[in-house]
């Protein structure tokens, strides 16, 4: 999962609001639910510190519609200054909660990322197509654009004789044309703006057609839903239950990559680490290209839950203890952070990716693990033995 979208916190002034709202605005009292829901925080977050300018920026935006379908959530957070991540989440919150603190709470927001994904609805006719995008929570945003053929033979009809059939190839060549500039397009948005997913639904011909006509760049993310069209009268809820379990197909196949990959560098005893010392120790170095957090079982803390690491004002600058932190060169900034804070901090401040892993999914010492860009003779390795009782003793550093 990417976190570029938490950059603007880091280095950013305390304290910090965060403030994660059920933001679903379905219905006559929609709007209504959503203010009531957000001036309880707010009496909270007043309580708490948070400044008056922040709380009156986020007045502002929480009274804009957010235009987003059905049951949806929304993450604020901002430092003493000002409003720096606005995001809806594609699940609201269970229960709407603020905090306003020295940390800004990112583990609920990184979870809630987990679940989005970035697509691209393309709906398309022998006329041409409509785009819909997603936002960065994976939601549809509410601008639709339009790319339209310039070739108007749309309708074969009956009849017969080579008029007729010189008719019905000039008919069928402008659905060609129309679909080869959809295509051509389509191309070039997929390489500029990279989705994870181009989702097609429409004409069935049409969508024959622009199938074979876009390039390779598209197929492989290219996913068919029929039931979709750029004309009214569709089952929309129908057709967003398909789209929900393509999108939830997807998200299962990303995580598991990502975790395939994990098992089997550290079965070898190569591009991963687990244990909370270990992780620390390649995060400091920029070595991380996916941190793996453990997703404890039902009821259970975790075993990240009350652990601190001791942090300085770079990302980068975290240690298990002070002294660790003082042999890298910190001393006067030196202040203690919640460990999963100050993990997936170190992970933004690198162009890390963040997977959560179910309970028992993979062998995580103290919950955490680490994918690794490079590695040298100084990067600690691990072995897994796979009938060991205790995963204490799994880890060697070498």
């Amino acid at each position: 999962m990417d976190l570029h979208w938490l950059k603007p916190l880091l280095g950013r002034p305390a304290p910090f609001t965060t403030v994660y709202l059920d933001a679903t605005r379905d219905d006559a009292t929609g709007a209504a639910d959503v203010q009531t829901r957000w001036k309880a925080l707010r009496r909270q977050l007043e309580r708490d510190g948070s400044p008056e300018a922040v709380l009156a920026a986020i007045d502002d935006l929480v009274a804009r519609p957010t235009h987003a379908p059905g049951p949806h959530g929304r993450v604020l957070v901002a430092d003493a200054q000002e409003v720096l991540v606005d995001r809806l989440l594609t699940e609201p919150p269970a229960q709407s909660t603020a905090a306003c603190g020295s940390v800004p709470l990112l583990l609920p927001a990184a979870r809630a990322a987990d679940e989005s994904t970035r697509f691209l609805l393309v709906e398309v006719n022998r006329q041409g197509a409509d785009y819909t995008w997603t936002d960065g929570s994976g939601l549809l945003a509410d601008v639709t654009e339009t790319v339209e053929g310039d070739h108007d033979e749309m309708h074969k009809v009956g009849g017969g004789g080579w008029a007729h059939r010189r008719w019905q190839q000039r008919v069928q060549d402008s659905w060609e044309r129309n679909v080869d500039t959809v295509a051509a397009d389509l191309d070039r948005q997929v390489t500029e703006r990279k989705p994870e997913l181009v989702i097609l639904t429409g004409d069935v011909r049409a969508v024959a057609l622009l199938k074979d006509a876009v390039g390779q760049e598209v197929r492989e993310v290219l996913v068919e839903v029929p039931g979709g069209s750029r004309a009214e009268g569709v089952n929309e809820e129908a057709f967003q239950e398909r789209i929900d379990g393509v999108l939830a197909e997807h998200r299962v196949r990303r995580r598991e990559a990502v975790l395939d990959l994990f098992r089997q560098e550290q079965g070898r005893g190569e591009d991963a680490v687990t244990s909370l010392g270990d992780v620390v120790a390649v995060l400091q170095r920029g070595q991380v290209s996916e941190l793996v957090l453990g997703e404890p079982a039902a009821g259970s803390p975790g075993p990240l839950a009350d652990r601190r690491l001791w942090v300085g004002d770079g990302p980068l600058e975290l240690a298990v203890s002070k002294d660790d932190l003082a042999a890298i060169g910190v001393t006067d900034a030196a202040r203690q952070m919640p460990a999963d804070v100050a993990l997936v901090r170190a992970a933004v401040g690198q162009d890390a990716g963040l997977t959560f892993a179910d309970d028992g999914a993979v062998e995580l010492v103290d919950g955490v693990g680490a994918i690794l860009r490079w590695r040298d003779e100084s990067t600690p390795r691990e072995s897994v033995l796979s009938q060991s009782a205790d995963s204490r003793r799994l880890h060697n550093v070498i």
